[in-house]
């Protein structure tokens, strides 16, 4: 049983979950346990049995598919205020987790249980209309990924992943870039020496500065 501040939390951070008068929604939250994370730490692996459903307050969570050999390819990132799309796939359809996630920074979630989830989803109006529509949305944003992944040019992917970090400073590895851009660590190193090359980039040991913010933009297909 949670207290009273974690629920304030939650309708707070989800305001569709806000729903006065729906006494199977205030069970469902009123069940949850809130969990803190430090970053780096695992969430689950692809072959894990999904027992729980997850609410993150705080905090993100890349969702990564991992190669026999290796090769990582970040498909999506629950972040505060959202709930994870695999793991209500493969809660509902009682399947075990197919890719895996770690925390990227520290996290607070909200963790309920299977039979919790599945009485207040039968139940509440408000809890399925959530449920189904998070779902659909992330569905969307997973398949615009494998589109990208699958007939995007690297050049645009490498680029975009650049400019996601946010600032002019991008303090990851190359293997770290390639993760999220869904590419091999060898193509992220020489496209970025070509943009070294080409004044776009500087390269340091685990930092790429970016020099020319409106030459990646065009490359990534940005808007002028």
């Amino acid at each position: 049983m949670s207290d009273a501040a974690t629920v304030a939390a939650i309708r707070a951070r989800f305001p569709a979950l806000d729903v006065p008068g729906d006494a199977a929604l205030a069970a469902f939250l009123a069940s949850a346990r809130r969990v803190e994370l430090p970053a780096g730490a695992p969430v689950f692996h692809a072959g894990d049995p999904c027992r729980s459903y997850l609410l993150v307050l705080d905090g993100r969570v890349p969702v990564r598919l991992v190669s026999e050999g290796g090769r990582e390819v970040t498909l999506y990132e629950v972040q505060a205020g959202d709930s994870c799309v695999l793991t209500t796939a493969c809660l509902m359809g009682e399947q075990p987790y197919t890719a895996e996630a770690a925390t990227a920074t520290a996290v607070t979630a909200c963790v309920f249980d299977r039979a919790d989830f599945e009485r207040a989803v039968d139940r509440s109006p408000a809890l399925r209309r959530f449920v189904f529509g998070n779902l659909s949305l992330r569905l969307g944003a997973i398949i615009a990924r494998l589109d990208e992944l699958a007939f995007g040019d690297a050049d645009r992917r490498i680029a975009r992943a650049l400019l996601a970090a946010g600032g002019d400073e991008v303090r990851a590895t190359h293997e770290a870039i390639a993760t999220a851009a869904g590419s091999a660590r060898e193509v992220v190193s020489r496209h970025l020496k070509r943009y070294e090359a080409r004044g776009w980039v500087r390269l340091g040991r685990g930092v790429v500065t970016i020099a020319d913010r409106d030459a990646l933009g065009r490359l990534a297909g940005d808007p002028a």
